[in-house]
């Protein structure tokens, strides 16, 4: 086991919040909450190609269809005017009801949260950041690698309260201890009590969504209009690349719609595998199957919050493994974003890293993934920090790192200050030939925040790094992740909330709780 030497956090580095208490002064970090993307976005495709794509989606769907293996879903098509064979279970959707779908789609989406402060906005412009989620591994420098728990579940919502630059909770640690029919109690009492910022529900079978929208409700107190006042809670809907909508995920649609809660409507084409190999053709089909599900939603409840998904990327033709942060990745991303606004929606992409540990590799495919995204000008960026393994196991240590990137991201929204004074003319002034600044009035005035103060990263030379003991990035991280969980403090509404929702968890426990979909 390797010896980490721990490392104080900087309590005045920017990118942290302490949850101590909704009111505290916000500090410095507070510009990580509510970021707009800085720079417009880029193309990989012409205007007429993306319309090309669109067009050929919409084929794909009117000829070819889409295999919707719940009755209740095949339903609602075909009372709108849908072909739907019944015996192969295909549905056959016409541009009419696309085009319908689209229109009443909203274009902003008010994602709520316990603490006003870290309420998003969802819509084009928006640059919000989801942590790496859906692992059923975790691993750390300390412990090592392991099956996910609820103990490590709790961690890791501690870790994503405590930086302002993770907008929303995700599942990064799937706790295996806890039985299926039990999970999401856990889960939603995690996220309740530990934080205060929007929540996520797994769409695994109509009682679990429907009990973790209740406790929802419980928890923060709110009333049935205060919940549909906004989206209080986001689930991820992935199609069965290709062409094909499963009973979990047609289910999660239209029980999130009829909630007005929010799908991420998230295709996961991999080119050559489960899509064509060429980028135009796997983003035929990643538009065709979001457009269903999103008609879908629509269908259910006109102007049932949506999020446009994406997240494609190749294969290694070789193995036949997911690749990440590839140029190929990177032009998946692009001209998702493009597509994304040719149906005007907001949309989510992702980043994430195939390497099997917190590298070299690692950092630059989750670096690549987020430059993509914002050269995309993505709405939501999914799995943007911790992911590993293709989504196998989440690092402590690739998190704290990937925090890093993002925070450098994040400081790029800040508007670079060009009044006269920042022109600098009195420090020009006062320094002559072969001088230094780092006296002046003008420097003297500003050093304290004048630049980004890194997190993980070390700025030392190499005799001090040496004499601190030669601790590599990951190394540091370790006594990062180790401080924030031995300090952390959970928001002060936490206390109420775990009162109010203890007797309707232990009810629910106690009468067999609820089995996910086909279970």
């Amino acid at each position: 086991m390797t010896e980490v030497k721990e490392r104080p956090v900087r309590r005045g580095g920017r990118g942290r919040h302490r949850a101590d208490t909704a009111d505290a002064p916000a500090p410095r970090s507070h510009a990580y909450r509510q970021l707009r993307h800085p720079f417009e976005p880029q193309k990989v495709f012409s205007d007429d190609g993306i319309a090309n794509i669109h067009n050929m989606a919409l084929r794909v769907l009117r000829e070819l269809g889409i295999k919707v293996l719940y009755d209740e879903a095949r339903g609602i098509f075909e009372k709108a005017g849908a072909l739907v064979d019944h015996d192969t279970l295909m549905v056959r959707i016409g541009d009419d009801l696309v085009a319908q779908a689209l229109a009443v789609a909203p274009r902003s989406i008010r994602m709520r949260s316990a603490s006003p402060h870290r309420e998003q906005m969802l819509e084009q412009g928006a640059m919000v950041f989801y942590p790496g989620s859906g692992c059923p591994n975790v691993s750390d420098l300390e412990r090592g690698r392991r099956p996910g728990s609820l103990a490590s579940y709790n961690e890791t919502i501690k870790l994503h309260q405590s930086f302002d630059v993770i907008h929303m909770f995700g599942p990064s640690a799937e706790p295996q201890d806890v039985a299926a029919e039990f999970r999401h109690y856990e889960m939603m009492r995690g996220q309740l009590i530990h934080g205060d910022k929007p929540m996520f529900v797994y769409a695994r079978g109509r009682q679990q969504t429907e009990e973790s929208f209740d406790l929802i409700r419980l928890g923060l107190d709110l009333s049935d209009a205060d919940f549909v006042d906004g989206v209080w809670a986001l689930t991820v809907i992935n199609t069965n690349s290709p062409r094909q909508l499963d009973v979990p995920m047609a289910q999660g649609v239209i029980d999130f719609a009829r909630a007005k809660q929010l799908s991420i409507i998230t295709p996961f084409c991999l080119a050559g595998a489960m899509a064509p190999v060429t980028i135009a053709g796997a983003l035929v089909l990643q538009h065709a199957e979001a457009l269903a599900a999103i008609t879908l939603a629509q269908l259910t409840h006109p102007g049932a919050p949506v999020l446009y998904g994406g997240f494609a990327s190749n294969v290694d033709m070789k193995s036949g493994s997911p690749a990440f942060g590839t140029p190929e990745h990177i032009k998946f991303a692009i001209a998702s974003g493009q597509l994304a606004r040719h149906i005007d929606l907001p949309w989510r992409g992702a980043a994430g890293s195939a390497s099997n540990t917190a590298d070299m590799q690692g950092a630059t495919e989750n670096n690549m993934g987020i430059w993509a995204a914002l050269q995309a000008n993505t709405t939501v960026t999914v799995h943007s920090a911790g992911w590993l393994e293709g989504g196998l196991c989440f690092g402590y240590e690739k998190f704290i790192n990937d925090v890093e990137a993002l925070q450098t991201v994040a400081e790029l929204c800040a508007q670079s200050p060009e009044d006269e004074d920042s022109l600098g003319w009195s420090a020009l002034e006062d320094v002559q030939p072969g001088g230094h600044f780092f006296a002046t009035e003008h420097a003297m005035a500003r050093y304290k925040d004048a630049f980004y103060e890194p997190l993980v990263a070390d700025l030392s030379n190499f005799g001090a790094w040496t004499d601190a003991g030669e601790l590599t990035s990951s190394q540091r991280a370790t006594g990062i992740w180790q401080q924030i969980l031995r300090d952390f403090k959970a928001p002060t509404h936490s206390g109420s909330v775990a009162e109010r929702i203890a007797g309707y968890i232990a009810d629910h426990i106690d009468k067999g709780g609820a089995p996910p979909a086909g279970g």
